[in-house]
């Protein structure tokens, strides 16, 4: 049967009577013994997501990071599945997950941890995971072979745990030749994109050549009929300037977009240098106006697994149901438009954010951290992840229309951006390269792959 959105959300059951214990493999080294125990949640042969719970013990005479520590949950079949953390004892904020295609039409499910540690005699308790299709649909699981039905705490050496690459726990199924692979993890630099926005006008023909699109087409968000204004972009000393606008009626009022023109952006670090306004540059103040720095993957269709998009948005006249000045930061799994229903997770704070901000998103090994002026901000994971290359995008734009008489024009402005593919960088070290870069004399620079 389908799967719904309830069913992600459900309640993982009580365990039952303990059932017998099964044998194991001999630990990679007895002073470091790991040992795992399984149940499921979700017993049925088919299912419309897989409910393993885990929980690891130490049993030999040293502590363990769980930073070195991998599981493996084997699978039948090439779907694509989507992975998620519902409830740990030691916060799913430190468990990652992510599949790995085996050869002879297999695949594994391997879960690590990105801080914590494993004290001898100790247990993580509770690793309470789940996960389903991409598109939804029920699936068989039984035949998978890591998967009891059992409802009750057992030892389970059908999943087996690798400890800094070393096998410490059960059987591994299928073909394995990296011990240690983590294709969530950068895999080293992959060339980076710098903009210092030295241009004359919206016009200009550097921005095509460089991929970028002054947005003139109408449609979404905001409010309808609006205008997506290219004029409405200008570069003062070197910096764009979205200068959105509205006279109170919808055909009076102007958006801006600025976006890359190839979608070719995924892991790595982003950054830009941006600053929010609380009041209008002229007219009476007061609209719900959102000022942005995003990136986004294209809806195809409702509920689309692909699709995605990573946020900092902030409101300085509230909007969406908040009374005042608020930022967002907002990772989306999917949505649907009619009737209206997301899948997102956001963090927010109400404080005015008016002025210049560096912003920074990493995206890697299962994590999404939003850094405001060096300060994280945010960290999302688990079926927020994002699985395509997307767009980055600036843009500013009006969530609705409020009664005041005269023209208004809010102003948000961006100094540089800069994005290096598949390599984490702190803020910090964002902060460094930019600045060695205009010290240089660079302007421009794109060695980011097309696809």
């Amino acid at each position: 049967m389908s799967r719904n959105f309830r069913k992600i959300l459900l309640s993982l059951a009580t365990p039952l009577a303990l059932i017998a214990t099964l044998t194991i493999a001999n630990p990679a080294n007895a002073a470091q013994a790991i040992r795992l125990q399984y149940r499921t949640s979700a017993p049925g042969a088919t299912t419309a997501q897989a409910e393993p719970w885990l929980q690891l013990f130490n049993d030999g005479t040293t502590t363990i990071p769980l930073n070195q520590v991998k599981i493996r949950y084997y699978l039948k079949g090439t779907e694509t599945y989507r992975f998620a953390c519902s409830w740990a004892v030691i916060s799913c904020s430190t468990v990652t997950g992510h599949f790995v295609p085996q050869s002879a039409d297999a695949q594994y499910l391997e879960i690590g941890f990105t801080a914590g540690q494993l004290a001898p005699g100790a247990t993580t308790r509770d690793l309470q995971l789940r996960f389903y299709r991409a598109d939804w649909q029920s699936f068989t699981q039984s035949d998978d072979p890591s998967y009891g039905p059992q409802t009750s705490y057992a030892n389970w050496n059908k999943i087996t745990v690798y400890v800094n690459g070393e096998l410490a726990w059960g059987d591994p199924s299928g073909s394995d030749p990296d011990p240690d692979p983590d294709p969530t993890d950068p895999p080293g630099p992959g060339g980076v994109l710098f903009d210092d926005f030295t241009y004359t006008n919206s016009s200009d023909p550097r921005l095509a050549q460089r991929g970028w699109t002054v947005r003139g087409s109408s449609g979404g968000p905001g409010v309808p009929g609006a205008t997506w204004s290219p004029s409405a972009i200008t570069f003062p000393s070197g910096l764009l300037t979205l200068d959105s606008s509205t006279n109170g009626t919808n055909s009076g009022t102007v958006h801006t977009e600025l976006s890359t023109a190839n979608r070719k952006f995924f892991e790595g670090t982003y950054g830009a240098r941006v600053r929010f306004a609380d009041a209008p540059t002229s007219g009476p103040d007061g609209e719900h106006v959102v000022q942005t720095f995003f990136t986004i993957t294209p809806l195809r269709f409702n509920l689309d697994p692909d699709y995605g998009e990573l946020d900092f948005e902030y409101l300085p006249n509230g909007g969406w149901g908040e009374p005042s000045n608020i930022l967002y930061t907002t990772s989306w799994e999917t949505y649907q438009a009619e009737p209206w229903q997301a899948v997102n997770t956001h963090t927010d704070e109400r404080a005015s954010f008016a002025g210049w901000h560096d912003l920074v998103i990493q995206v890697s090994g299962g994590h999404i951290k939003y850094y405001v002026d060096g300060r994280l901000f945010a960290d999302h994971s688990g079926i927020y992840y994002p699985e395509t290359p997307q767009w980055i995008m600036f843009n500013q734009w009006f969530i609705d229309l409020q009664a005041a008489t005269g023209t208004r024009t809010y102003r948000q402005q961006v100094d540089w951006v800069y994005h290096a593919k598949n390599e984490v960088v702190s803020p910090p070290g964002v902060l460094t390269r930019v600045n060695d870069l205009r010290a240089e004399g660079t302007a421009f620079r794109d060695t980011v792959p097309n696809p």
